[in-house]
């Protein structure tokens, strides 16, 4: 059982240094790898803003096509009861007619106004357009930019994070799911990402804390998974204080 819990400890301790040497890769990029999200999202913001654009764009001008056509339907229709006028048979009938074309000459002037206003809103769209993909290629510049800063580094480490990682897979099968599930929350939730410590110089080395005696002469047999009382972090070892 001894053993079977130190090998647990000792598992622990390797995981934790990997992802430690991890995390140190991770800080030398700092805020780039966040840098370029935020970008790509910005420009994914544009591009959809664009294309809003362009379809309200070619609802507009299907809705100028529809009243030029309306349009044409109401001439049509001014010339038939025009010819209708020349063969009337009272004034009521003329008066009839008249009230149409005059009906008609009204939509007419109405599908010219709502042209006149919807080619309006085209010019004003295609304005947002041009400065929305100004700014768009502007973004997209400053993108190229940061990812090549950033692909510069991730080349530096890469064989070093793919060889750490590939440790990590390892490590990894010989905790049992359990552990590594309360391992992965007290990473999440500590600020440095140290889950597993040791006790150095009577002290938490995640929290720097005291630690008793006794407690820590429970630790260093390594019989049961022990937690720091104040930080939560798991206390995986004692280290050994060297004698001057």
């Amino acid at each position: 059982m001894e053993s079977t819990v130190a090998s647990k400890l000792d598992a622990l301790l390797r995981l934790q240094s990997l992802d430690s040497q991890l995390d140190q890769i991770l800080q030398v990029r700092g805020d780039l790898p966040e840098e370029v999200r935020d970008l790509e999202d910005e420009i994914a913001g544009y591009q959809v803003r664009v294309s809003k654009f362009d379809e309200e764009i070619a609802e507009l001008q299907q809705s100028i096509a529809n009243r030029k056509q309306a349009i044409k339907d109401s001439e049509k229709l001014i010339k038939k009861y025009e010819e209708q006028q020349e063969n009337v048979r009272n004034n009521r009938e003329f008066d009839a007619i008249t009230k149409e074309v005059e009906l008609q000459k009204l939509e007419i002037q109405i599908n010219e106004k709502k042209i006149r206003e919807a080619n309006f809103q085209i010019e004003q769209k295609n304005q947002d357009i041009q400065e929305t993909k100004n700014r768009l290629e502007e973004r997209q510049k400053d993108l190229n930019t940061k990812n090549s800063e950033l692909q510069v580094m991730v080349n530096e480490s890469e064989a070093d994070e793919r060889k750490l990682n590939e440790e990590k897979e390892e490590a990894i099968k010989q905790i049992e799911e359990r552990l590594l599930f309360a391992y992965n929350r007290i990473r999440k939730n500590v600020r440095n990402g140290l889950a597993v410590v040791t006790v150095k110089r009577d002290a938490c080395g995640g929290c720097f804390n005291t630690v008793p005696p006794q407690r820590q002469s429970d630790i260093a047999s390594k019989k049961k998974i022990t937690v720091c009382e104040h930080c939560g972090r798991i206390l995986a070892d004692v280290e050994q204080k060297v004698i001057v």
